[in-house]
């Protein structure tokens, strides 16, 4: 589980094909100063497991469902990427409950750049839009971010110079792809209402 707190911008280093799956390479220092063999790290919001570790890089074996259902898919070398560790027990949950598990992929429509902050408008996916709601939280590259607006197709935020500052979204483009995680509460709740006891439609 994660926060949606980014601790770094990590670089990928390497891409290897592997057919059905990818062994990524990510340079990092940061999430690598108590890494471990096994350990869960956040790129761009999705959880990868550490397979293996070097000195002041990592690799994880992305397998072909999270290729398909992410923007990992379209991932370079020389690319940046939001890096967090898992949350422990005694962790300050400064963002919101982040599994690391991508529901689904938008698009940078807009970028409106101010003298303090930027909002940017992000395309929704038709099925998560029920679990948007305003002044909610969603997670986009694994950045924890408050919703401002929500529409039938997409949502804005407002970003602060710090987000813009050690974050991708600092950089990502109009027409780029981001992942999107909606709020786990939200997505539990309606299956609670939608479901009797008895397992069957209400």
């Amino acid at each position: 589980m994660f926060t949606g707190i980014v601790e770094e911008l990590g670089t990928v280093a390497g891409i290897e094909e592997q057919g059905d799956a990818v062994r990524l390479t990510i340079a990092a220092e940061t999430v690598l100063t108590d890494a471990t063999l096994g350990a869960s790290i956040a790129v761009n919001g999705c959880c990868l497991t550490v397979a293996s570790l070097g000195e002041k890089e990592w690799t994880a074996d992305v397998m072909l469902e999270t290729l398909k259902r992410t923007g990992l898919h379209a991932i370079e070398v020389g690319d940046r990427v939001n890096l967090e560790r898992a949350v422990t027990p005694t962790t300050r949950l400064g963002g919101h409950i982040v599994q690391g598990h991508v529901d689904g992929v938008g698009r940078v429509v807009s970028r409106e750049p101010s003298e303090h902050w930027e909002v940017v408008t992000v395309s929704l996916p038709a099925e998560l839009v029920r679990y948007v709601v305003e002044k909610g939280s969603i997670a986009v590259d694994g950045i924890s971010l408050t919703v401002v607006s929500v529409t039938e197709d997409a949502f804005t935020v407002s970003l602060i110079p710090e987000t813009l500052a050690r974050t991708s979204l600092g950089f990502r483009a109009v027409g780029d792809e981001v992942n999107l995680e909606t709020d786990i509460i939200a997505k539990h709740v309606e299956k609670l209402v939608l479901t009797s006891p008895e397992g069957t439609q209400s």
